[in-house]
């Protein structure tokens, strides 16, 4: 699992050259250079991820779709996550990231399945989980990568924030990938 900041992460986008706002726009260009598809599974993200790169010109060429899964039920019916790994880890995971990027990727026969899952706050955070943890998975033909990402220094802290950081550093994942 890789473990990241949203400082670390500005700083790699730095040292890559690459704007966060011009990420969707680099995604969607070379799924289609590569005739592939994406599907995405959201919870704290909350369509944010799907909302980025539906805003791309050429999305629908390359886009399946999106689940917002911000329950738990909707996690298992529809995504195929497992009730022993929520009632053993809970929703915020990495195992439960993994469930859900491979779920929507199945469910959409997709190449490619992205999954958020964290606490956005700014309510709903313990010392074992805190506001701006989220594990973002990228799913990939029998292979899945877990990002554990710990945003609490985004700035400024907020809820907006830690989304808008987490879909950046999704669509990063993605990108980096198929590079």
């Amino acid at each position: 699992m890789f473990e990241i900041t949203a400082e670390k992460f500005i700083n790699l986008l730095a040292k890559e050259g690459i704007n966060p706002k011009k990420l969707p726009e680099l995604v969607v260009r070379r799924l289609y250079e590569l005739n592939k598809t994406v599907a995405t599974a959201e919870s704290c993200t909350g369509g944010l991820v799907s909302k980025r790169i539906t805003e791309a010109s050429g999305a629908s060429n390359v886009f399946e779709c999106g689940v917002c899964s911000y329950s738990n039920g909707i996690k298992r019916k529809l995504l195929g996550v497992k009730g022993e790994t929520l009632a053993a880890l809970g929703a915020v995971s990495g195992a439960v990231a993994s469930q859900m990027a491979e779920g929507v990727r199945a469910l959409a026969n997709a190449d490619y399945g992205i999954s958020t899952t964290g606490i956005a706050g700014p309510t709903g955070g313990t010392d074992e989980k805190p506001v701006g943890l989220v594990y973002i998975a990228l799913s990939c033909q029998g292979t899945t990568e877990v990002v554990k990402a710990s945003l609490s220094d985004v700035k400024p802290f907020d809820r907006e924030n830690i989304r808008r950081e987490a879909a950046n550093i999704a669509l990063w994942l993605l990108l980096n990938k198929i590079r």
